[in-house]
């Protein structure tokens, strides 16, 4: 058996490490590159990803001065080149260069905060600093947003996608932000006109987690932006659907209707499972048949209905087809969902489980399936 993947093994690992050690061995006269090599990988096999993170700043420290002008400055001439500006998407940099970030939070926060976010402004261009620039902005707010104003103007674009990503009210692993909307949209109003699709896809996830509290002010906004005409139609599309889609998910008729999507549209669909009884670890395999009297676009989902250890149900939504049903031309979907019983995040309950089909949003056929024991 193939031994299994490991990301924070991947990440900081011997290699990884090393080139670390070599670039401040290179940028910090004095700078003992085997002591840290070997501190720091001594102190990996007991610690997590992000906890590795933060021993390793623990293992740079001592090599750094002790007051933060002097480290920043160090900090800075022991960085990379920056990410190429020429592309466009998908170059977060690597997690090894976060550690500016982590001194800055750590040594420049209370009493260094200019020369703090002028750091994270160069680190920034190596690795995103979307998780350090949270904490000043929950110490230091009107400063940092005014800094974050001025940085939506940037040549460089992962600075531009860091004014956005870092105000992220929902951003995965971070700390949260004490920001409400009306501070946080101004930036969004400035960047989502961007030509750069990583800047435009923090945009869209930045207002995908607003949609969850506040769902009619992120499709304002995206109507808005429809009228201002900054942003190409194509790519504005695209940035609707992805901002859209947990309220797609959950069937907003609003939502739906800005994708093209009639939630009351005249149809019909019938809904047919192969067999009644399916086993823990075998598969669900359902097919429907869905007819409308004229073209009509449709965005099919379907629910699965999972009972819970109380016996209480939780549904999950799962996507099928996105099509165009034509007048006398039925549009049938077949499906084949594996109910895994060795998930390491979700587990099976036998008995009674529902299975819906959503189309545009709307709930349009119902059965139900018995789940058994392995």
């Amino acid at each position: 058996m193939a031994d299994r993947f490991s990301l924070k093994d991947h990440l900081f690992n011997a290699e990884t490490v090393a080139t670390l050690a070599a670039e401040y061995a290179a940028g910090v006269p004095g700078f003992d590159a085997d002591r840290f090599t070997r501190e720091t990988l001594a102190g990996f096999p007991e610690r997590e990803l992000l906890q590795r993170l933060d021993w390793m700043a623990d293992c740079l420290e001592p090599h750094l001065a002790p007051d933060f002008p002097t480290m920043a400055e160090q900090l800075e001439a022991a960085m990379p080149p920056a990410l190429d500006p020429s592309l466009r998407d998908d170059d977060f940099g690597r997690f090894i260069h976060a550690l500016p970030g982590i001194m800055a939070v750590r040594h420049g926060l209370q009493d260094h905060r200019d020369r703090a976010l002028d750091l994270l402004h160069a680190a920034t261009r190596r690795f995103s600093m979307e998780f350090y620039i949270r904490p000043f902005l929950n110490h230091w707010p009107e400063e940092t947003l005014a800094r974050l104003a001025h940085w939506a103007e940037d040549d460089n674009y992962h600075v531009r996608r860091l004014v956005s990503e870092g105000t992220r009210p929902k951003l995965p692993w971070a700390k949260a932000v004490t920001l409400s909307t009306d501070q946080t949209i101004p930036l969004l109003d400035r960047l989502h006109g961007d030509p750069t699709r990583y800047v435009t896809r923090s945009v869209s996830n930045h207002l995908n987690d607003i949609t969850k509290t506040e769902p009619d002010l992120a499709m304002d906004r995206l109507q808005s932006w429809q009228s201002e005409a900054r942003q190409s139609e194509k790519e504005l599309d695209w940035m609707t659907r992805h901002a859209l889609r947990t309220r797609i998910k959950a069937g907003n008729p609003r939502a739906m209707a800005m994708l093209g999507y009639d939630p009351a549209a005249r149809l019909s669909c019938d809904v047919t499972i192969a067999q009644p009884t399916v086993r823990i670890g075998d598969a669900l395999a359902f097919s429907c048949r869905i007819e409308a009297a004229k073209k009509t676009p449709v965005l099919v989902d379907y629910l699965i209905h999972f009972r819970k250890f109380n016996g209480d149900t939780s549904a999950k939504v799962f996507k099928l087809k996105q099509a165009v049903v034509q007048p006398g031309k039925p549009l049938v979907l077949t499906k084949s969902h594996r109910l895994k019983g060795d998930a390491t995040t979700f587990t099976l309950f036998p008995g009674t489980h529902l299975l819906d089909i959503q189309i545009n949003g709307r709930v349009r056929a119902t059965t139900e399936f018995e789940l058994v024991a392995p």
